[in-house]
């Protein structure tokens, strides 16, 4: 995964967070929802002005935003679970090895 897009989903996630649409935090700092959308997704880098205007309407520091380490709640963290299983799709060793490991942790 490249950095843009790392950076624009966390974005993202914080966004949601806060409970707050594309449009709330677009208006907030200034820019169009649709260049929200660019960064939110990688496909834009934003200007350090903007991304000073980001991290105050967020409520956050640089060192939160740049941080790899982020605490999810148990609801974000099941949703990540399922989201990953599903992204193996019918690949049967996969599964199998997931099914396993699974078994193992919920067994202890």
């Amino acid at each position: 995964m490249n950095i843009k897009k790392e950076f624009g989903e966390k974005i993202k996630r914080m966004r949601k967070k806060r409970n707050l649409t594309q449009e709330q935090l677009a208006e907030m700092i200034d820019i169009s929802p649709r260049n929200l959308s660019g960064i939110e997704v990688g496909a834009n880098f934003i200007k350090a002005e903007t991304l000073e205007k980001i991290l105050s309407a967020l409520n956050t520091s640089m060192e939160d935003m740049f941080s790899s380490v982020e605490i999810k709640n148990n609801k974000e963290l099941l949703a990540d679970i399922i989201k990953d299983i599903k992204s193996v799709g019918n690949n049967n060793a996969k599964l199998k090895c997931i099914y396993k490991m699974v078994k193992f942790f919920v067994n202890e």
